[in-house]
């Protein structure tokens, strides 16, 4: 019996089996073992065995189908027979043997050993599946699951036109073998997670099982359909696995973005302040990266995030501009101490752009992600604060030394060009027609404003008595350098109309000899800037 089942004879064995196990029932019935119990026990003890290596048969044949090139269709065939021959000779009465006692005409169960090996054959398959360590490759992730995809697709591929039709339908063959194979890669990927997993190995496996098991590229692939059904299978991980995972992504995503946004701040020192590049000009404004880079960033992360659940992209987003919080400080901090530790022609340009920048960033996280910047702009607007007040001290600097020469010897002399406080102030202001409304027109209007105050505050201090001569010559001079100053800033954009006549009228007055006409000149100052007095 033992050759035929070495052989897979089995259904030649069975028979055999059974007529031992009828045999020796019907002589322990007729109590031939009664003076002998020992040699019951060692019939009954061959007969278990016997069935017991039918069984074992049974799971590798089962266990095998799938290893094997081609599936052996009349073994299977043969292997259904002998289960339900088995089923007719042993007839399920719900009594069981018990503590002690022999199994002869007991249910063999086969066809839950079958199962069995179903599971078997599935978890073996799936440990199979080649997987390289991070030390050898850095994908090795992407490549583990890829290898599994691809095998389990054929072998369910295999199971629906090969091995499907070796049983009856009541096995529900394809539907054993999907549960395993679920069954077995839900306990794997379990295993896979338990792991100290990289930020990109956690969003490969979040995303394979979000978005690739059950879709068409895995088990919902129209060759396999409609055998291959997902709609009753159970969860490849479970709830607190799978937060356990989307936990660890967002802790890791935060340290991502965190180096992403520096490694922002890094290009921005080192490929544009330090190399002074000069920034591009798109729409007559100057541009910056800036506002691309950070949405780029977090357009990506909730993308991906967001494809995995919509709980998870939520999170990135917060994540994203708890992060940006945090940068826009960083960012402000080092542009500051860059543009006060010395002296670039790139500094009022970069400025200029980083304003607009900002904007761009605001209004376009509230059109794209929807969110509310009301924290944001307040870090922007301190921001903006102090960029200003640096632009406003670098100009005050550049131009204070040209208005202290107001009215001295040197510059009545004419040894100073009359557009040189034009040029140096137009170092600055020429820039700001490249800021976006309505801050640079109320920029240019402080500039224009400052810079005319300051003029005649020279003008206006103490100082010893002029001739008629050089009254009329410092006249002169005043007002060629406020048609200069004037028409520079006007010509840059500037809408200060009412600065216009200013040092005019101090000029004309400077320069005038006879009191009715001075007079006159006061009166018209006095009109034209009432709070004056």
């Amino acid at each position: 019996i033992n050759e035929l089942i070495q052989k897979r004879q089995l259904l030649e064995a069975f028979a055999s089996i059974k007529y031992l196990e009828d045999e020796t029932i019907a002589e322990r019935d007729a109590e031939k073992y009664k003076d002998n119990p020992q040699e019951f026990v060692r019939k009954s003890k061959d007969v278990d065995l016997l069935y017991n290596s039918i069984t074992n048969m049974i799971q590798s044949i089962v266990v095998g189908t799938l290893e094997q090139p081609t599936v052996e269709d009349t073994m299977l065939n043969s292997l259904v027979t002998l289960i339900a021959h088995e089923e007719a000779a042993h007839p399920n009465t719900g009594n069981t043997a018990g503590p002690g006692s022999d199994l002869l005409g007991t249910p063999r169960k086969w066809r839950e050993e079958w199962r069995e090996a179903i599971n078997e054959s599935a978890r073996k398959r799936v440990q199979r599946v080649p997987m390289a360590s991070n030390k050898e490759e850095s994908f090795w992730l992407d490549l583990h699951l890829g290898f599994l995809q691809k095998q389990l697709s054929e072998d369910l591929l295999k199971i629906k036109l090969s091995v499907k039709k070796c049983y009856p339908e009541e096995y529900q063959v394809c539907d054993m073998y999907v549960e395993a194979f679920h069954n077995a890669v839900a306990s794997h990927l379990q295993d896979l997670s338990q792991r100290p997993l990289e930020f990109n190995e956690l969003y490969t496996l979040l995303d394979w099982v979000a978005n690739i098991y059950r879709s068409e590229l895995f088990l919902g692939h129209p060759d396999l359909k409609p055998e291959v059904k997902t709609e009753n299978l159970s969860l490849l991980l479970t709830p607190a696995d799978w937060d356990k995972l989307k936990n660890d992504y967002i802790t890791l995503a935060k340290g991502k973005i965190k180096s992403y946004f520096g490694n922002i701040l890094r290009l921005e020192v080192t490929e544009k302040w330090e190399k002074e590049v000069h920034p591009e000009v798109k729409e007559n404004l100057y541009h910056s990266s800036l506002s691309f880079d950070i949405q780029t960033i977090i357009g990506e992360h909730m993308k991906i995030s967001g494809a995995i659940s919509r709980s998870l992209g939520t999170k990135t987003l917060e994540l994203c501009l708890a992060e940006l919080h945090e940068f826009v400080p960083r960012f402000g901090e080092e542009f500051v101490a860059w543009s006060t530790a010395q002296d670039s022609p790139v500094f009022a340009p970069y400025f200029t752009a980083y304003i607009n920048s900002f904007h761009d960033l605001v209004s376009g996280l509230e059109r794209v992600f929807k969110v509310n910047t009301e924290e944001l702009q307040k870090i922007l607007a301190t921001l903006t604060r102090n960029f200003t007040n640096i632009f406003l001290n670098k100009l005050r600097t550049k131009a204070q030394p040209l208005l202290k020469k107001i009215l001295t010897k040197d510059w009545i002399l004419v040894t100073e060009r009359p557009d040189s406080l034009a040029s140096v102030v137009s170092q600055f202001s020429e820039h700001l027609q490249h800021m976006r409304e309505p801050m640079g027109q109320e920029l240019l209007r402080d500039v224009h404003k400052y810079v005319v105050r300051e003029y005649i505050m020279q003008v206006i201090k103490p100082r010893r008595k002029m001739n008629g001569e050089t009254r009329q010559q410092v006249s002169e001079k005043m007002n060629q350098e406020a048609r200069i100053l004037n028409n520079t800033l006007i010509g840059q954009g500037s809408d200060s109309d009412w600065l216009l006549p200013a040092i005019h009228h101090i000029a004309n007055i400077i320069g005038e000899k006879k009191t009715d006409k001075i007079k006159e000149y006061v009166k018209e100052l006095c009109q034209d800037y009432p709070d004056i007095r």
